[in-house]
């Protein structure tokens, strides 16, 4: 058993490895346990058993792995890192579980696998699985067909992809083993069950018998479509969903959604593709062509073989389907055709989508075959027609359809319309649009007329399922004129119809149709338009496509909701019945007197033909009066229209009567249920009254109320036509008039273009001015809404009228159409009629283009001239092509149908010459041209080799193929390229020309598109190779592209691509998706599809270009109205607008233009830094160059891409230089709108700005810097800080500039210069015009060296760098220069220089000719300044006196109007950085000179005293500033400005924005880390931690709860925090800088981190806890050990004090003070006793003995005890001597303890009695011999005499003095110099101020006397802790006495307390507690406020001149202090 007692004490995790089985088991047993008790998933215990699972399964003992598999599903199914561990444990399960004999472990295997599925791991479990069915032992390929047969059936096939099981399992059928045969069969049933027939072609080839059992198995199983058990962990919440349906009884429905999703298994999907070209018999083309019959037939025999391969490979097919083309067409043998017909049916299934490109040539010929009679024949033209079909869409073949529609022949009517119904059925609401079912229906209206019955019946079949698809409301308005019982008919068919997607569509259309959509009254054309759309979408599938599938005509944005075309009756709220209301019957006269005499007077109606004007003017009131009356469905408007037609009717001469008359005829059609028949009673009449004088207006005004009741598309085309029959000009021009104002007011939704050119064009004609006049007038109003299209139409009109015209397109230029304000407000109400409008602007769009006349060309394409280009002789080759370009160029716009014409040019594409190349691309692009948006059906088998040509060789033939398929592009938008493999298929070559040209072109497009086709994912493979081509463009366009595809397909899609890549290649791929996600881009808004698809010529509608910015900048709002004012508000601003205006002639800016909205700056999340990293690693050039390269630029552009408007950067980058000013103008306009834009993109605004510095254009140069004088200016308001990189990569060439001959530019750069010390400081600004000193150019060196001059005026001496002296030296070389300007700025900054710190600019500047320096002495003496008395030392050691004067007159120079405080608390704040830590202490510093000086004027100056925001806490004594002061900056020596740095970085520790923390930490981390730079850090070591901790607790207060913000984030800023810690506790002489205070709250934050439970459910939290283990272990060893043991015992009293502190927080604090306590042995020697033990005092008194056993835990008590006795051990009676600092010791707990202790000691020992311990310390001291105290003494000054310990010797000797106060130290001093005399006399001096004075400078007098106490700092530890070495330092309180006085002498006194006098406050000792690290914040984080906010806090305390890094520097000397001490002196005489 001892074997066994021993394994049963280990932990369980050892157990589980232990080598005996009945550990393990026992292990497994408890493992087990642990697992079923942890709750939460996310528990960081789970990760500690990650490694131990694979063991679990793969136990070699039986029992244990039983015991194991058990532990492992629990741990499985309850673990969030389970899934981590898929791939060992599965393939542990295949191979050492399903070999087991038992079957209780293969089930439990099985159970585990499944577990895996559920958790998400599915792929992984199939793949082990797959693996496993190689396996040579049969048990496991059974358990593993059985698994995989399990999984299938509970979790469906979504989850389990069945094509790589359905491949292996002939394999398994053919197996040797009867029992893998048999699981094989259950798993294919079980296959079946789920994808049916799609199984049988796999398997056909089978053993029959195997087959054949199979298939009776199939036939038992339920036809219901089956439904998954079991569901994944994501899916869990539908599976109750499901439930509570299946309760509620909502079976049926929910079964029909699952049954939806289920089969997705397409068979096809299961084949492998075969290749069928090669096996093609070699003289197949031969025989195809031959006379007889038989050898045809046999060639074609051999393809119908081929085809029925159920999956073709991809290939180029052309010449095979020609070939059956021809044969279906031209062959006499019918039995041939049908023959041919088969094969293609073959092609079509086999090829599927790639079938597509054939389609459009095979169509019209299978079709017009229908003339074949023979049933056999049809039958095989029908599958064939059908199975092409399914490869394209009805909108690729609808031209042809159409086309063979008015085929006289009526069987092939009868079969195309039966063809139509077939097709429909595979249609859906949104793939069958208006646009679409519009000419159908037109065509098929014809035929239901037809007098061949079978023609009527196949035209109302297709009519019926029309009806169906799109439902009742789309289709009516066509079937207008449609008769009753035809209407049935249709009606009846539809009801028949049997849909191909279910009867879903129907029922959708149906549903919705009865009830109009709410709430869609007045959204905009667009989103009505997509409404209405989507109603009958039957799934969410069609519904996303909606938009994109829509005919070509351009995408709606702002258009308005007109009324639709078919115009519908003006009822307010009528639904179906409305469309039969527009056809009015018309009423005899004698219906009409009747209806009207019921509702009219009678008296009325009997004058109305009265012979006297007054009886018809009296009858036409009663009349007027009557239908005012009226109501709305009461009034016969026929009947009173005819009334008023009535003899006179319209010929009525009396004005006032045809006034009144026109006046009633405007109401009733307002009024009543207005129809087209009363209108066209009315019409003529109102024509003919238009132009008259009197009662024009009258007419027109009945004209717009009838459009309005009519709509106006109707009312225009029946007015114009009316007008245009007469002869009379006026009303012709009157109506033209009225028109262009309709359109305004209606807007053009629908009207007939065509018709409306044709009478313009009349107009333009007419010989009357006023005609010709208003006829342009209305152009204008067109071409607001059609665009420059328009002007095609009248080109060939005569010069002078065409230039006419353009003048008036001119004026409407840059103008956005007016919303509509008529013809909304009825019609948006129905909801029916918003569908149909909805869709009109679409026709406008196409309308246009078609309006041209398209020549038919296909007649011109003869068989020569396709044989001449492909002739063998280049030469007759290119005539061919120039015949080609020489029709299309006649015809200008031609039909789509262009016979042979694609495949001769397919040809020419990969010609060997390539001018023919060339030319063909050429063709092609015109080809775009003339055909526009019709060229779609041309994009897969012409558009495609295009882009083939990328691949060449040759540079220009690849920009001219760019060219080419740009131009397709335009026409046909993206979809049709993006469809299908072909473009996935060219990626895939390894052409490296074709590869990077391809990836740039769809970089450039994917970004506008806002949807794109699924087969996008087809080229991510080939993408991912291209990231890893040999060569770099590809790579390059590669990475570029990557985010724009992300955005299209997401992160998700397309990291699980990365899946079937390489290990190696994975991970890179993965890191550049994760950088590309950083980078991805958003997808466009709705506007931006304008510009990605602008059709041909269609010119979208002219007003896009306005509204989008509207909507753009809004998005939110859907907006019909585009306000210019709106838009101005938005910002864009009406300069830029107008420069949008200007260019619109071309199609290209049009596009311009429509993007002319959003932001200008597209802010990319760590875009910056991101091209920072980038330069950082060489990966990117680095911006240094003497001129500029193109590479530079190219990549500057490259970089602007992704965060610049397209169109803002083609401006950037024009050769132009007027658009670089238009890009200014903007770039401007913008700034203050997109402030975090212009932030974001800074490096790259000022990069490009440094370009135009190389420009030689004036203008652009100007308007750049006054650019960036704005722009510095809002960085300075932004309080941004410009980078290195930023500085660097702009300051040169902004110095080059300075240089410039003309003034105004150099003054423009000197602002500049002036205000980017704002943004960046000025010693980091001096190296850089340092460096523009060393120009040629001679007026470039004067100024720099005058800037010099400024900014050492303005900010002293500190600036120059590197150091003062090398600076000097260099500008003093310029004193010999050859240009007189140049010496004279040498000299002036040099007499600057000597201002400020007088004769010690002679040493700097080092030795000069003696030439040179007479004429700087001369200078000198003539500068009328005298430099101030300032001490020359002061040079070296501190940083300057703020200087008065000159510092002022700078900032006067800089504007005076300013503020001057202002400015200066501006300048201070943003150039200096925080430097509140380093200015030598304020009280002294600031204004000594002033008061020097000015000997009592101060006292005049008060009123204008700065008002300092005194803080609450202290109130520091401080001489206020007088307002003309200027600032100088910070910095504490020479080396200024790293200091100034370190303050800077230090300050954005403690950011609120994580990447700005962990920059600032990473910058700190790299200095520690270089012992060399470390010791910079001196002196700001406190400052830092407090950083540290502040943001520490804003990450545990904030950041950690914040939802939105990544753990991982938080995780990297943990890391750097603690990185940074661990190093900078490694270097123990920082280490030991930290003070108490900070220690305190350091070690408060830390331990608050480790018992942060948040922390450890993240997944590295474990990590983040072990590392603030290691680091607190650090700060216990390396801190100063007095501090960090004050602070732990401070801190322990604090945790115990607090309610809400947690016990585990206390306990934690007593580990570390235990630690301590084991360190002491070693460490006690140097820990200031007195202060811990004063610490101890302090802790005893709050909690006394008895308090203190009344806690839960006896632990504070122990550790106290313990502590105490250490130290009673260590240092024996000693002890009782290091009570000084406690005020009364009698009441102390803590004497009489030690004293407990000691006699405790001493008994044990024997050795003394309790009395001698009492007094020990001091007898022993008294018997210590002469000889021991002389050595003592010597030991101390020699400290003293040592440059290191001075400080301690100091210490030392004033405690030995102070305890020996008769000990003579004479003779030490005797010896010494008198200088070392007066040292050691002066540092005793300090020490007793300090020691004497502390805690006295009573806080402000909102504080009790206690609390006062606690919160003053102790400046013992601060000052020792800040490091500074030099014993000089005098105690401030008796300098801030001092000061105090002088102060009341001024009448200056404003403390709110007062303060006992001096003397008082000597004599009695105050306790000096820890300064708490929050009583530092003024002085440790002044320089955080300073960076954060613009005030200067001068609100500072005794406390903070220690504290803060501004006390006198290391190598400060005396003379400074005496020399303070001598100004004090003066200052007091000069007042007395």
């Amino acid at each position: 058993m001892g074997d066994d007692s021993e394994w049963m004490k280990l932990p369980v995790d050892q157990k589980c490895e232990h080598k005996l089985w009945k550990a393990r088991l026992s292990g497994y047993e408890e493992a087990l346990k642990i697992f079923q008790k942890i709750k939460d998933e996310k528990s960081p215990e789970w990760s500690k058993f990650l490694g131990l699972i694979k063991k679990l399964v793969t136990d070699s003992n039986a029992v244990v792995q039983l015991k194991g598999l058990e532990a492992a599903l629990v741990y499985v199914e309850n673990a969030h890192v389970a899934g981590k561990t898929t791939g060992e444990v599965v393939s542990g399960v295949v191979s050492k579980v399903f070999n087991q004999p038992k079957a209780k472990a293969k089930e439990l295997g099985i159970e585990i696998c499944l577990m895996y599925i559920e958790i998400e791991k599915g792929e992984a479990v199939q793949e082990e699985l797959l693996k496993g069915l190689d396996n040579k032992n049969p048990k496991i390929v059974v358990a593993c067909i059985e698994t995989l047969r399990k999984a299938l059936s509970e979790f469906g096939s979504k989850i389990i992809l069945l094509k790589p099981i359905i491949k292996v399992l002939p394999k398994l059928f053919e197996s040797r083993e009867k029992a893998v045969r048999d699981e094989a069969k259950l798993i294919a049933v079980e296959i079946y069950r789920w994808i049916r027939d799609a199984l049988r072609p796999p398997l056909q080839n089978i053993n029959s018998v195997q087959l054949k059992e199979l298939e009776e198995e199939w036939v038992k199983l339920p036809t219901g479509a089956p439904k998954p058990s079991r569901f994944l962990r994501s899916q869990q919440e539908l599976e109750a969903k499901l439930e509570q349906q299946q309760s509620a009884g909502g079976d049926a429905e929910g079964g029909g959604d699952d049954g939806d999703e289920v089969p997705q298994i397409d068979a096809y999907e299961l084949l492998e593709a075969v290749e069928i070209l090669s096996k093609l018999p070699k003289d197949f083309y031969d025989k195809i062509e031959a006379k007889k019959w038989q050898e045809r037939k046999e060639a074609l025999e051999a393809v119908e073989v081929l085809v029925k391969n159920p999956k073709l490979e991809a290939g180029d097919y052309a010449d095979l389907v020609k070939a059956l083309k021809k044969v279906v067409g031209k062959d006499t043998n019918v039995m041939l055709v049908a023959l041919a017909a088969k094969c293609l049916t073959g092609l079509a299934v086999g090829l599927r989508k790639k079938f597509g490109q054939y389609a459009g040539h095979v169509v019209p010929t299978i079709l017009e075959k229908f003339k074949e009679k023979k049933p056999q024949v049809v039958q095989a033209l029908q599958e064939a027609i059908d199975a092409i079909f399914l490869t394209t869409t009805l909108q690729n073949i609808s031209e042809d359809v159409l086309a063979v529609m008015d085929n006289k022949n009526p069987t092939i009517k009868q079969q195309t319309s039966l063809f139509i119904a077939r097709s429909f059925r595979h249609c859906t609401a949104s793939t069958l649009p208006k646009s679409l079912l519009k000419p159908f229906c037109a065509a098929l209206l014809k035929h239901i007329n037809d007098s061949a019955p079978e023609v009527r019946d196949a035209a109302f079949e297709a009519l019926g399922t029309a009806l169906k698809v799109v439902g009742e409301k789309a289709v009516n308005p066509f079937l207008a004129d449609v008769d009753k019982l035809k209407l049935d008919k249709i009606k009846e068919c539809s009801e028949k119809v049997e849909l191909v997607h279910g009867k879903k569509a129907g029922l959708a259309a149906d549903k919705k149709e009865s009830k109009p959509v709410p709430g869609r009254t007045a959204t905009s054309g667009a989103a009505g338009d997509k409404d209405t759309k989507d109603i009958s979408a039957p799934k969410p599938g069609p519904l996303k496509k909606a938009p994109t599938t829509k005919a070509g005509g351009p995408p709606k944005k702002g258009k308005p909701a007109a009324p639709g075309s078919t115009g519908s009756a003006g009822t307010k709220n009528k639904k179906g019945p409305e469309t039969k209301e527009i056809v009015e019957p018309e009423l005899s006269i004698e219906v009409c007197e009747e209806k009207a005499s019921a509702v009219l007077p009678a008296t009325c109606i009997q004058l109305l033909d009265s012979s006297n004007w007054k009886e018809r003017l009296a009858c036409m009131e009663e009349f007027q009066k009557a239908v005012e009356l009226m109501d709305r469905t009461e009034m016969p408007c026929q009947a009173l229209v005819r009334m008023l037609a009535k003899k006179p009717g319209w010929k009525e001469t009396n004005f006032q009567v045809m006034q009144m008359k026109l006046h009633i005829v405007a109401l009733i059609a307002q009024k009543g249920n207005f129809s087209k028949t009363s209108a066209q009673i009315v019409l003529d009449g109102l024509v003919d009254k238009i132009g008259d004088v009197k009662c024009g207006n009258n007419a027109k005004e009945a004209m717009t109320a009838i459009a309005e009741a009519c709509m106006l598309p109707w009312t225009a085309e029946q007015v114009m036509s009316m007008a245009f029959s007469q002869k009379n000009p006026k009303n012709q021009s009157e109506t033209l008039n009225w028109l262009s104002n309709a359109i305004k007011e209606f807007g053009f939704s629908g009207l007939n273009v065509k018709a409306f050119i044709s009478n313009v064009k009349t107009a333009l004609a007419a010989t009357n001015p006023a005609v010709r006049t208003s006829a342009i007038t209305l152009l204008g109003v067109m071409y607001l809404y059609v665009g420059p299209s328009l002007r095609m139409f009248f080109e060939d009109e005569k010069p002078a009228l065409l230039s006419q015209i353009d003048a008036e397109f001119e004026k409407m230029q840059g103008q956005s159409p007016p919303a509509p304000t008529r013809g909304i407000s009825k019609h948006s109400i129905s909801g029916t009629d918003e569908g149909e409008d909805g869709d009109e602007p679409d026709e406008v769009g196409t309308d246009v283009v078609d309006l041209l006349p398209r020549t038919e060309i296909s007649d011109k394409i003869t068989s020569e001239l396709v044989s001449k280009i492909s002739d063998k002789n280049w030469k007759i080759r290119k005539e061919g092509l120039d015949e080609v370009a020489g029709i299309i160029n006649e015809a200008k716009f031609i039909q789509p149908n262009i016979g042979e014409l694609p495949t001769a040019l397919k040809g020419r594409l990969n010609d060997s010459n390539k001018i023919l190349v060339q030319q063909t691309l050429n063709i092609l692009q015109q080809l775009a041209v003339a055909m526009g948006p019709n060229i779609k059906q041309h994009v897969k088998n012409l558009g495609i080799p295009i882009i083939t040509v990328l691949g060449d060789s040759k540079n220009n033939v690849r920009a001219a193929a760019l060219a080419t398929v740009n131009a397709w592009a335009e026409q046909t938008g993206m979809k049709e390229w993006l469809e299908g493999e072909d473009l996935s298929e060219e990626l895939k070559k390894e052409n490296p020309f074709l590869r990077q040209e391809l990836l740039g072109w769809l970089a450039e497009k994917l970004p506008t598109l806002r949807s794109t086709p699924t087969d996008l994912i087809l080229c991510v493979p080939h993408l991912y190779s291209c990231l890893e081509d040999r060569n770099g463009d590809v790579r390059k366009k590669a990475q570029d592209a990557l985010p724009f595809f992300m955005m299209h397909l997401g992160y998700e899609k397309m990291a699980k691509a990365t899946g079937k890549l390489k290990p190696t290649s994975k991970d890179q791929v993965l890191a550049m998706l994760e950088k590309a996600k950083a980078n991805m881009p958003a997808k466009p808004a709705a506007s931006a599809k304008a510009s990605s698809k602008p059709m041909g010529g269609s010119a979208p509608a002219k007003f896009q270009p306005s509204s989008a910015p509207v909507e753009d900048s809004v998005s939110s709002t859907v907006e019909p109205k585009p306000d210019p004012k709106k838009a101005k508000a938005l910002g864009v601003s009406s300069k830029a607008k107008s420069a949008q205006g200007k260019k619109v002639p071309s199609k290209t800016s049009l596009k311009e233009d429509e993007d002319k909205s959003g932001p200008i700056f597209i802010v990319v999340p760590n875009g910056k830094e991101q091209r920072m990293k980038d330069e950082k690693g060489l990966k990117v050039l680095k911006w240094n160059f003497t001129t500029p390269r193109d590479e530079y630029i190219e990549q500057l552009k490259t970089q602007m891409s992704s965060c610049v408007a397209k169109w803002l950067q083609d401006e950037m980058f024009h050769s132009d230089f007027q658009h670089h000013n238009k890009a200014l103008a903007v770039m401007v306009d913008h700034l203050e709108s997109e402030k975090e834009g212009v932030i974001g993109c800074l490096d790259l605004i000022l990069k490009w700005l440094t370009l135009r510095f190389f420009d030689t254009n004036t203008s652009v140069l100007m308007k750049a810097l006054e650019y960036l004088k704005l722009l510095f200016t809002l960085l300075s308001e932004e309080e941004y800080h410009l980078t290195e990189n930023e500085a660097s990569s702009f300051i040169p060439y902004l110095i080059l500039k300075v240089g410039e001959p003309k003034d105004v530019i150099r003054k423009d750069v000197r602002a500049i210069l002036n205000r980017m010390c704002l943004v960046y400081p000025a010693s980091k600004m001096f190296p850089f015009i340092m460096e523009g000193t060393k120009s040629k150019n001679s007026k470039q060196r004067a100024e720099c060296l005058e800037e010099l001059g400024c900014l050492v005026e303005s900010y002293g001496m500190n600036v120059c760098q590197p150091t003062p002296g090398k600076a000097l030296k260099e500008i003093a070389i310029h004193i010999g220069d050859r240009d007189n300007a140049v010496r004279n700025a040498a000299l002036n900054t040099i007499v600057t220089v000597y201002n400020v710190h007088g004769d010690q600019v002679f040493k700097l500047i080092g030795t000069l000719s003696e030439k040179d320096m007479s004429m700087l002495e001369e200078r000198i003496k003539r500068s009328a300044k005298r430099p101030s008395a300032a001490p020359v030392k002061q040079v070296e050691e501190k940083p300057p006196r703020m200087q008065s004067i000159n510092s002022n007159a700078n900032m006067l120079r800089k504007g005076p109007a300013e503020d001057m405080s202002s400015k200066l608390n501006q300048a201070r704040s943003m150039s200096g950085h925080p430097e509140a830590a380093q200015i030598v202490r304020r009280e002294f510093q600031l204004d000594l000179d002033e008061i020097e000086n000015d000997n009592g004027t101060v006292r005049c100056e008060m009123p204008e005293l700065v008002q300092h925001k005194l803080d609450d806490i202290f109130e520091p004594v401080l001489i206020p500033e007088p307002k003309i002061r200027a600032v100088s900056p910070h910095f504490d020596d020479m080396h200024s400005n790293t200091a100034s740095t370190i303050n800077f970085i230090i300050s954005q520790v403690a950011s609120g924005d994580i990447n700005t923390s962990i920059q600032a930490l990473t910058q700190i981390d790299e200095v520690l880390r270089q012992e060399d730079k470390a010791e910079a850090m001196s002196g700001h070591i406190d400052q830092f931690l407090i950083a540290t901790f502040m943001q520490l607790r804003l990450i545990y207060n904030t950041h950690m709860a914040d939802e939105k913000l990544e753990k991982d984030e938080i995780i990297k800023l943990y890391s750097c925090i603690i990185g940074n810690m661990i190093s900078l506790f490694q270097i123990e002489s920082l280490a030991r800088e930290a003070s108490t205070g900070v220690l305190k709250d350091l070690m408060h934050g830390l331990i608050t981190l480790m018992l942060d439970s948040r922390i450890e459910d993240l997944e590295e939290g474990q990590q983040v806890i072990r590392s603030v283990n290691l680091l607190v272990v650090k700060v216990l060893e390396k801190s100063d050990q007095t501090n960090i043991l004050s602070a732990l015992l401070v801190l322990l009293q604090d945790s115990l004090l607090a309610t809400a502190s947690s016990p585990k927080f206390s306990e934690l604090v007593m580990k570390c003070l235990w630690r301590m306590v084991r360190l002491l042995p070693d460490t006690i020697n140097s820990i200031n006793l007195d202060r811990i033990l004063l610490d101890i005092h302090i802790f005893m008194k709050v909690f006394p003995k008895e308090k203190l056993k009344q806690c839960k835990s006896e632990f504070p008590i122990r550790t106290l005890k313990t502590l105490l006795h250490t130290l009673c051990k260590l240092k024996g009676p000693k002890i009782l001597d290091h009570l000084t600092m406690i005020d009364n010791k009698n009441e102390s707990e803590l004497e009489a303890h030690l004293c407990r202790m000691m006699k405790h000691s001493m008994d044990q020992t024997g050795s003394k009695s309790d009395k001698e311990t009492e007094k020990g310390a001091s007898r022993i001291d008294e018997k210590s011999s002469k000889a021991k105290v002389n050595d003592f003494l010597a030991e101390i000054f020699k400290k003293i005499g040592s440059k290191e310990n001075t400080k301690e010797g100091l210490a030392e000797l004033y405690e030995y003095k102070k305890k020996y106060s008769d000990a003579d130290i004479e003779p030490f001093l005797k010896n010494s110099s008198q200088f070392f005399q007066s040292y050691v006399e002066r540092g005793l001096r300090v020490i007793e101020m300090e020691r004497e004075g502390k805690g006295r400078i009573p806080a402000s007098t909102g504080i009790s006397p206690q609390t006062e106490v606690s919160c003053m700092p102790a400046p013992t530890s601060t000052v020792s802790s800040i490091g500074n070495t030099n014993g000089e330092e005098v105690g401030p309180s008796v300098y801030l006495e001092r000061l105090k006085i002088l102060r009341q002498r001024c009448g200056l006194d404003n403390t709110k307390d007062e303060r006992p006098p001096l003397t008082s406050l000597l004599s009695k000792p105050a306790v000096p507690p820890v300064a708490s690290s929050t009583d530092m914040l003024h002085s440790k984080l002044s320089q955080l406020r300073e960076s954060r906010e613009q005030h200067q806090h001068s609100d500072l305390d005794s406390n903070q001149t220690h504290s803060s890094g501004s006390v006198t520097t290391s190598s400060s000397s005396t003379a400074n202090i005496d020399d303070l001490k001598k100004r004090l002196e003066r200052i007091k005489s000069s007042r007395k």
